[in-house]
């Protein structure tokens, strides 16, 4: 759900990350997420 939210921000939720205890981390995590074509339609 994050990734279709960042998304309809305008935002790549595969390129946005933040650094955090000297790792980069990603928002959506690291496991398959992908935009919910279905709730933009």
């Amino acid at each position: 759900m994050s990734a279709t939210i960042l998304h309809l921000m305008g935002l790549d939720h595969e390129r946005l990350s933040f650094f955090y205890q000297g790792l980069d981390q990603r928002l959506t995590g690291v496991e398959q997420r992908r935009v919910i074509a279905k709730a933009l339609a």
